[in-house]
């Protein structure tokens, strides 16, 4: 493994090389496919997404173990000042030191002792990595984001139904007459029944890449109801029409993300959006009103 830079600054100047470098590699890629070949389209569009996973993730623990080595810097230092005057002591009295034989009782406790301080430094370790790892420094800066509005994160369970569950939870902090995740869901997919040659043009099999066809959609839409489909855009667009409210989705970058600018802003839904808040990939929470200290 390389050795990581002695600085923050060259550290992130080598993670922005590695990711030029990359983005080269990527186009290099690209410009391989034959125009109309699906096939290698979708394999080179998996090998990039490898790629980007692969120096995404080395990037982010590299940043952790120098945020490490900053931690545990000044008991390095320490140590090494002690080992040095213990080796120093030894030499000057070598001549006189009397071997000793160690029990194993001794034996015994120093390996205790190291066992010891080796689960501490992984108990560092994972720390550190939660706290400098992606979804930590994404909730906290949603977090603050929220606290900045007056409100706070109100966390929904991820279960495939947040979408629903988030907005059903908006309706009812907002005083609106209460729906269930299944009333949500029912509603969804009879509205993209009614106005299928609006959404058909903008929904693909994720397996080809081409739009659906009817009896494809169909089941798109059977899956909302059935099962526990997740919601993305689509669904955002429909319940913001159906409930005829403005939906906004603070994320933890960038400007939020607004549905229905048409409706009314008063009593408007507000959602929050995470990528890395689970492995299962991305999911919505909803917010409330902030509780302050005194309050609690």
């Amino acid at each position: 493994m390389d050795e990581l830079p002695l600085t923050e600054d060259e550290l992130l100047q080598k993670h922005k090389r590695e990711r030029k470098e990359l983005q080269v590699q990527i186009q290099i890629l690209k410009k391989s496919i034959c125009k109309g070949d699906k096939k290698k389209k979708k394999e080179i569009a998996e090998e990039i997404a490898h790629k980007e996973e692969n120096l995404e993730k080395k990037q982010d623990e590299e940043i952790a173990r120098w945020k490490i080595s900053r931690v545990t810097l000044n008991d390095t230092e320490v140590e090494n000042v002690e080992e040095t005057q213990e080796k120093s002591d030894t030499e000057s009295k070598e001549s006189e030191k009397v071997p000793q034989r160690i029990s194993k009782a001794q034996r015994r406790r120093h390996k205790k002792e190291n066992a010891e301080k080796e689960r501490n430094q992984r108990i560092i370790e994972q720390e550190a990595f939660d706290v400098f790892g992606k979804r930590n420094v994404e909730t906290q800066s949603i977090k603050k984001i929220l606290h900045e509005r007056g409100i706070m994160l109100y966390e929904i369970p991820s279960d495939g139904h947040c979408l629903y569950n988030a907005v059903a939870h908006q309706l009812k902090t907002l005083g609106e007459i209460p729906l269930s995740l299944q009333d949500l869901r029912t509603k969804t997919a009879m509205y993209l029944r009614e106005n299928r040659n609006d959404f058909l043009p903008f929904i693909s099999n994720p397996d080809s890449d081409e739009l659906l066809s009817p009896e494809q959609y169909e089941k798109y839409c059977n899956d909302i109801v059935e099962t526990c489909a997740w919601g993305g855009a689509i669904e955002l667009q429909v319940l913001s029409r159906i409930l005829e409210r403005q939906i906004e989705v603070i994320q933890a970058t960038g400007v939020p993300y607004i549905v229905g600018d048409e409706f009314s802003k008063e009593k408007k839904i507000i959602l929050t959006y995470h990528r890395y808040m689970y492995e299962l990939g991305a999911h919505y929470n909803s917010v409330t009103k902030l509780i302050k200290e005194d309050e609690s």
